[in-house]
């Protein structure tokens, strides 16, 4: 079919980027892996090693084709701004288990931030203790240890006076969760102050570790993603419970700090594939390796597709929210495992229809979470994050 008009769509049809025009074939090529003989491509030749360790899901729907309300979708539930992340609901549900880290931490590409911006790790209308905190290895991490001629006893004499006054305030102001969520704040960052440089301080790591990552890699980019899947491996270490990784930055065109391949599909996904590949496949092993899959659930996501067609006088392909895969491994989930599917070109699920509120449903209830009773009384509604919709994928469970 290569070459040839979309059956079913007129000589030219329009798309989220406007007209579209024949069927391309896959611009690298796939090949059976493992012992599943799961077809992945050449791109991916790291993560494609690890095809026995994934669960596919080959039949996720989206809301909208355009970044900023699709990215919402995946991280909120929602469309439209001001909806808590996932990760906030998890916090909200479960608490922290981490004493000097926050629970949610959210690490920015080394590029910038996504389209939807601080949306993916928004505490949305729940209590703002619950919202993410977000750094990554590469921002710089300040000085803030006591002055000199500050003895650690008066340091901590002067903290517990602050706690005190504090707790004394927030008896006057019952039910202000602002002003609790600012202590808890502030308490926290004191906290912070300590573990943050030493839990982005990579310098403990092998060299061995390093390199598996490609955090030696020439390229800044690559071992900036690199050094940010090690930071999220140490977060984890460390019992914070949400960790949200971001590979990619939105950028307006066709700039090296997105996959958004409208015109010259290729060519940018020659260069951020390996910057992602060999990365995040590192990542997944090492989490193996430690036992840390034991307890963890690593999701792989992404706000929509790509058509099956290029762009009408392009070189790449438009945005798809009708069917696209999303992979999870590790805790709780079938190794090698595919479900659903799309049609036989790749354009629109058919089998096993999901859509988002299903993921997270099933995220949730892998986390011991009920979605339909993890709820926020909010302006007259009780609020979700599948909202009023969604089921458990239970044919990925393991």
């Amino acid at each position: 079919m290569d070459g040839k008009p979309l059956p079913g769509a007129k000589d030219s049809f329009l798309t989220f980027q406007g007209e579209n025009g024949n069927l391309v074939r896959p611009l690298y090529e796939f090949k059976p892996r493992g012992q599943s003989g799961k077809m992945i491509s050449e791109m991916l030749p790291h993560l494609a090693g690890l095809a026995d360790d994934l669960c596919f899901i080959h039949s996720m729907t989206a809301k909208s084709n355009t970044h900023g309300p699709a990215e919402n979708q995946m991280s909120t539930g929602f469309t439209l701004d001001g909806f808590p992340s996932i990760g906030s609901w998890s916090s909200y549900a479960l608490g922290s288990e981490a004493d000097d880290l926050p629970a949610f931490v959210a690490i920015p590409d080394p590029r910038g931030v996504p389209q939807a911006g601080v949306n993916h790790w928004s505490n949305g209308f729940l209590p703002a203790v619950f919202q993410g905190t977000a750094f990554n290895a590469r921002k710089p991490i300040y000085n803030l240890a006591a002055p000199a001629g500050i003895s650690h006893a008066s340091n901590v004499a002067a903290r517990d006076v602050l706690k005190r006054l504090n707790e004394a305030n927030l008896e006057k102001f019952p039910g202000d969760f602002e002003l609790s969520a600012r202590i808890a704040s502030y308490e926290l960052a004191a906290k912070m102050q300590l573990s943050v440089p030493e839990v982005s301080d990579l310098s403990s790591e092998s060299a061995a570790t390093l390199k598996a990552y490609g955090a030696d890699d020439p390229d800044p980019v690559k071992s900036g993603f690199a050094k940010n899947c090690i930071l999220a491996r140490r977060l984890l270490e460390r019992n914070v419970r949400c960790v949200q990784l971001f590979n990619g930055a939105y950028a307006m065109g066709e700039g090296i700090g997105n996959w958004d391949g409208h015109r010259k599909l290729k060519e940018q996904y020659d260069i951020h594939a390996p910057i992602f590949d060999q990365p995040a496949a590192a990542l997944i092993r090492d989490l193996r390796q430690r036992g840390l899959l034991d307890d963890t659930l690593v999701v792989w996501m992404t706000e929509f597709g790509r058509m099956p067609t290029f762009q009408k006088g392009a070189c790449g392909r438009d945005h798809n929210p009708n069917g696209f895969t999303t992979w999870m491994t590790g805790a709780g989930v079938k190794k090698g495992f595919s479900y659903g599917a799309t049609d036989e070109l790749g354009h629109k699920a058919v089998e096993n229809v999901t859509n988002i509120y299903d993921l997270h449903a099933t995220i949730l209830d892998l986390m011991g979470l009920d979605h339909e009773r993890l709820s926020y009384y909010h302006n007259g509604i009780e609020r979700r994050l599948t909202d009023v919709h969604g089921h458990v994928v239970k044919a990925v469970l393991a």
